[in-house]
């Protein structure tokens, strides 16, 4: 898959801070609906937990949305770019496995926005959970079973 011509921009200014809280937002190519039954969910919950559990993370909130994923998280021992290429690989290796394909699943690069202000975690953590109210998917967030976060 060619690159975007502007693709190069996202890694513009990126820096990767230990403690510092960021919203990671990461596509499917050609944003193909991919994670649209709980199991193919799953898989990329899978992921995120294990970075969790190898404290490259603190996950605060996610959301698994059919054709993109949407992460907060509290960098911990590894950069943004680290901890996306592993996470991204690790979905990929198991969504491919599970369905048969070959190839990748990911638009390349990633959008990162540092969260500077405490007061700004929640009204992120209510953006990335009402994620499926706003795209039509269900009528209440708890109807949605890709979610997550440590607080609303």
């Amino acid at each position: 898959m060619p690159r975007s011509r502007h693709a190069h921009r996202l890694r513009i200014g990126r820096c990767s801070l230990p403690g510092q809280v960021y919203l990671v937002t990461t596509i499917v190519q050609h944003r193909q609906p991919v994670f649209t039954t709980f199991e193919q969910g799953r898989l990329v919950v899978h992921a995120l937990r294990k970075a969790h559990r190898e404290a490259l993370v603190s996950s605060l909130a996610w959301v698994v949305m059919p054709d993109h994923l949407h992460w907060l998280i509290k960098l911990e021992s590894c950069t943004l770019s680290y901890l996306m290429a592993r996470t991204k690989s690790r979905i990929m290796l198991a969504v491919n496995r599970s369905v048969g394909r070959e190839g990748s699943l990911w638009q390349h690069g990633f959008h990162d926005r540092a969260i500077r202000r405490e007061e700004d975690l929640q009204a992120v953590a209510r953006y990335i959970v009402a994620n499926p109210l706003r795209a039509g998917l269900v009528k209440r967030i708890g109807d949605y079973p890709l979610w997550y976060a440590v607080r609303l």
